[in-house]
């Protein structure tokens, strides 16, 4: 099983934000997942963006892979693998 940390995207139509959520790879979307380790939200200004720490490094540790856009969030955050 292939687990990835993407976005969720959530709220109002043009007006989304977005949950950090762990997730297997062959899960839709916005459908089933694991675990949520945080928060990005890009219709604020300044933009939004929360990460339980403790939870992400666990997750980063046991293998889960992010995507493009959450590594960047990672990154911005001060997360590292």
């Amino acid at each position: 099983m292939a687990v990835k940390m993407r976005l969720r995207r959530m709220g109002q139509k043009k007006a989304p934000f977005y949950r950090v959520v762990v997730a297997d790879s062959r899960s839709p979307r916005d459908g089933r997942f694991i675990a949520e380790v945080g928060y990005y939200d890009p219709t604020k200004e300044p933009t939004v963006i929360k990460f339980n720490e403790e939870e992400t490094k666990k997750w980063l540790s046991n293998g889960a892979q992010p995507t493009e856009v959450v590594a960047k969030l990672l990154k911005v955050a001060g997360i590292e693998k």
